[in-house]
């Protein structure tokens, strides 16, 4: 099932071995203290493989347009903190953890086995082409990796700004899908905390989208609570079928000559990250506000939520009337084909849809108005919309880079608030957070999560240079509508 590489806390302190090391979170004036701290050591790896291998994973398992748009974007990184049990011997508490977790994860893969293998390129020389597909065959499996810091889980969620050593909570970063090719597709790291663990989980962006990540972390919850039921069947297989429109796949081509013309990369400029919780009663307030505003009952809570955030980052933003802004929504494609894809389709199925205005114009009109353009937006996805965007893309073949993809003068939301988050539980209870890793974060990159507490409520995560964070939380009407997020530790 898993195979330890190596444990290198005996050889921490040997400058001749690269060992994982952070020092991006400082706490006291003793600068040995801030670096003993802040350092998150890796305590040991190892790779994870299925159970048993089924027939069905000895094929390669191949990539649709929306997986390959993918390969030079980063991997998907979101994790959970929980708190350590009171009373609990610690050291029997982790291996606990540590153990049950590898047994999961070799379980889950039986089932979700692409996550297992690496990518692979075919390359073919008339005309230059690359056909980039997933083996299962020869890899050494999923990574699992066991790391500590000395930091409590205070240190965590006290401070108004995300700390920078949460990235390091996650194994890949700063890579990009494409290193697929030497990395692992999905790795998990647990890291212990004083008095916390926080789970990590980070998965290759050309295998799946976020209902896929959740999908699987899911199943791995999922199992983990259910050990020692040896008849457990998982509530929901994935369905690994592949969708292609007819005519094409399963192998597409990418027509280009080297991978430079189609493989970036992107460093994200200098950036707050803040969460913002929104709870359920200010979220209903503002979708009555933005009905009342649009004469309408057929703005949705989310596009309403999603308005007054654009709004008051472009206020913050005091940008010229005449700049152009947009609002993109990554929205979910299975409903939205005709037949519909399941929803436990695995793989990518998302696109984002986009409302476009002047920075005038938007903040000159209402909450409703801009709530309004974004309904739109969303309704307007219809499969014939999907359909062109695959077909467009069958025609002239491309893949997205991040830098290109989203401007400083506009917001992306991403992730969604109906993924199931907080019922993710190893045997610690219920997590007091999610957070996320280095990935995906730019100027105006908005993550939306559940709430704690559920109900309806949102925790927002949104990124912003000092400058414009500083603005918005200096907008007397946008903190009226954030609320506490009510976390106990």
């Amino acid at each position: 099932m898993y195979i330890y590489k190596h444990n290198i806390a005996s050889i921490f302190n040997d400058p001749a071995n690269p060992i994982k090391i952070y020092f991006t979170l400082f706490l006291s004036s003793n600068p040995i203290k801030e670096m003993e701290q802040s350092t998150v050591r890796i305590i040991s790896e190892c790779y994870v493989t299925p159970q048993h291998v089924s027939d069905q994973s000895k094929q390669p398992c191949y990539l649709t347009t929306w997986d390959l748009v993918m390969l030079s974007v980063q991997y998907i990184q979101k994790g959970l903190l929980y708190t350590k049990p009171e009373n609990s011997c610690e050291e029997n508490l982790i291996n606990n953890v540590l153990d049950r977790l590898k047994h999961s994860l070799s379980i889950a893969l039986v089932h979700f086995y692409p996550l297992s293998g690496r990518l692979v390129t075919r390359i073919e020389e008339n005309p230059k082409s690359h056909f980039v597909f997933v083996d299962c065959n020869n890899s050494p499996g999923a990574k699992f990796i066991h790391a500590a810091v000395g930091l409590s889980v205070s240190d965590i969620v006290s401070p108004t700004y995300v700390p920078l050593v949460v990235q390091s909570f996650f194994d890949h970063d700063r890579a990009i899908n494409y290193d697929g090719h030497t990395t692992p597709l999905l790795s998990i790291q647990v890291t212990e905390l004083v008095d916390g663990v926080f789970i990590g989980c980070s998965m290759n962006h050309v295998l799946g989208d976020g209902a896929t990540f959740w999908h699987f972390f899911n199943t791995l919850s999922e199992i983990f609570q259910a050990q020692g039921d040896t008849k457990m069947k998982i509530s929901r297989p994935p369905v690994l079928e592949k969708w292609f429109p007819e005519g094409h796949g399963p192998l597409l081509n990418l027509p280009f000559t080297k991978q430079d013309e189609f493989i970036t990369r992107f460093e994200a400029p200098e950036l707050l990250e803040r969460m913002f919780h929104f709870s359920a009663k200010s979220i209903a307030k503002l979708k009555e506000r933005a009905d009342t505003e649009s004469n309408t009952t057929k703005i949705s809570s989310f596009q309403s939520l999603s308005a007054f955030v654009w709004r008051s980052i472009t206020k913050a933003r005091r940008f010229p009337n005449e700049t152009v802004t947009g609002c993109r929504l990554a929205i979910n494609n299975r409903s939205r084909l005709e037949p519909a894809l399941p929803l436990d389709y695995f793989g990518n199925s998302i696109q984002s849809v986009r409302a476009v205005t002047t920075a005038g114009e938007l903040l000159d009109n209402n909450l409703g108005w801009a709530a309004w353009k974004l309904h739109q937006a969303v309704v307007n996805h219809t499969d014939k919309q999907v359909r062109g965007f695959v077909n467009g893309w069958l025609d002239s073949p491309f893949i997205y880079q991040i830098a290109q993809l989203f401007d400083p003068q506009s917001v992306m939301f991403g992730s969604s608030p109906r993924f199931n988050m907080y019922e993710n539980e190893f045997g610690l209870g219920k997590a007091l957070m999610l957070r996320s890793g280095y990935a995906h974060k730019f100027d105006g990159k908005v993550s939306s999560y559940p709430g704690r507490e559920g109900g309806g409520s949102v925790d927002l995560e949104i990124c912003l240079p000092p400058s414009s964070m500083k603005a918005l939380e200096l907008d007397e009407e946008f903190m009226s509508v954030v609320s506490c997020g009510g976390i106990d530790i």
